[in-house]
């Protein structure tokens, strides 16, 4: 692991440790490194077109949906910790069920591509929407600026990796295979390796101490990190929680369409090598990284509110020379724009949104979160399939900076303002020692 993350994972317990490290090894074999580089191009050496690649994302894409929701559900029933541990499982079954797609009658192939892409996005669902409830629940509310930040960094790291190492696996295959990269092998066997890395994060996850959602806990009830703190556990009103859905659903729009079609454009429309597809996305992931751990200093000077809001319009503007300047070198720069200041937006909003609902609201807000995020990822994922034979990528660059745009200012009109009743600012703080207890965990 990097130094420069050594030592700010040192203010954590031990089982945010744990999470983060399984976290490390989810980002280097799917979340953005090998698997995200390669599956798409796998589904083009098959002979897929983008509707096809659009229909089996969408699938995926659309379990995770709906799985989320329940996912945050579930965890308040049957324990976060389980269903971190359920949802690396899951993941695991999805990909030992890939290499039969090819043995398959290709009548049922896409099918079968479908649902083992459904699994693995059901078990990442299971695992990401307990995931934060798990590290808030297992962090000192001092802390937990940082908390976010740390994990999109460290994430961001496992991704520049495996983008790196997913670029140039296949060439490796391909010689070992005796063949070439236009058929599907020399891609089969790099997402596998991705799969076998969920074997590592399971066993680490096992070892870490159960947590209840409401663990550890002081309520921060503003979201701007400024404010003084209070302690409380007033629900957020009906109205605002569905109105902050929504807007986080515009807000993934804007990293939805790079994640799903960036490789297939580069690769079937720029015609650029496998290799540089890889160290383009490298690239966007390291950059990423100090973007991530930088964020606590911006929302404290900025507050978190204003930290999303400009780096969504960052996102929108980098849309721009994707869809007006179709080169390899102007895809490189959008992609690096909307991935780099998507590593801000994500924690600033995180760190808005947890601190402004009861702790029993977490999981669920997260779970319904991660839901719209799904919805936005399946939408652009089944609509742009069929939008770019249509319209062309161009169209698809310009729908998708439009929607990110209107996510920035509508999380600026109606929550520029939001402040709890400042007699909620009066409330008794939880005492110290039970703010002490899993934070200082051995180890």
């Amino acid at each position: 692991m990097p130094r420069f993350l050594q030592a700010p994972l040192l203010l954590f317990s031990r089982n945010v440790r744990l999470f983060l490290f399984s976290a490390f090894l989810v980002g280097f074999g799917f979340d953005g490194g090998i698997f995200s580089v390669l599956f798409n191009i796998y589904l083009l050496r098959l002979g897929y077109g983008p509707e096809a690649v659009g229909v089996v994302n969408s699938a995926g894409l659309f379990a995770f949906a709906i799985f989320s929701l329940p996912a945050g559900l579930f965890g308040n029933w049957w324990g976060i910790r389980r269903m971190v541990l359920a949802g690396l499982g899951v993941m695991l079954l999805g990909i030992g069920l890939l290499p039969i797609a090819e043995a398959v009658p290709v009548a049922w192939q896409q099918g079968w591509l479908s649902g083992v892409y459904l699994l693995i996005y059901a078990g990442m669902s299971l695992y990401f929407v307990n995931g934060a409830p798990f590290m808030m629940a297992s962090t000192a509310p001092a802390k937990r600026e940082h908390l976010f930040s740390m994990q999109t960094g460290l994430m961001a790291t496992a991704a520049f990796l495996g983008s790196l190492v997913g670029g140039v696996l296949p060439a490796g295959f391909a010689r070992l295979l005796g063949t070439t990269l236009d058929y599907p092998a020399p891609y089969r066997y790099p997402l596998l390796v991705a799969g076998l890395l969920i074997v590592p994060a399971l066993l680490v996850l096992r070892r870490a101490d159960h947590v209840e959602a409401d663990d550890n806990e002081e309520v921060v009830e503003d979201a701007d990190p400024r404010a003084p703190s209070a302690a409380g556990s007033t629900p957020l009103p009906l109205n605002l929680f569905i109105l902050l859905l929504f807007i986080r659903l515009l807000q993934v729009c804007g990293v939805a369409t790079i994640f799903v079609f960036f490789n297939v454009y580069l690769d079937s429309y720029l015609h650029a090598a496998t290799s540089t597809i890889g160290t383009i996305s490298a690239v966007g992931r390291l950059i990423a990284v100090p973007v991530a751990l930088l964020t606590p200093y911006f929302t404290r000077r900025l507050g978190n509110l204003n930290v999303v809001v400009l780096s969504c319009l960052i996102v929108s503007l980098a849309y721009l020379p994707l869809a007006f300047m179709p080169t390899v070198a102007a895809a490189a720069l959008g992609y690096v724009g909307v991935v780099g200041l998507s590593a801000m937006r994500y924690p600033a909003f995180m760190n808005f949104s947890m601190r402004i609902v009861a702790p029993r609201q977490r999981g669920i807000l997260n779970g319904a979160g991660e839901m719209a995020a799904g919805v936005a990822f399946t939408g652009l994922a089944l609509g742009g399939g069929y939008m770019i034979p249509l319209f062309g990528y161009q169209s698809l660059f310009l729908l998708t900076s439009a929607l990110n745009l209107a996510g920035a200012l509508l999380f600026w009109l109606f929550f520029r303002s939001f402040r709890r009743k400042p007699s909620e600012r009066t409330a008794t703080p939880v005492a110290p020692q039970a703010a002490k207890t899993i934070d200082s965990s051995p180890g």
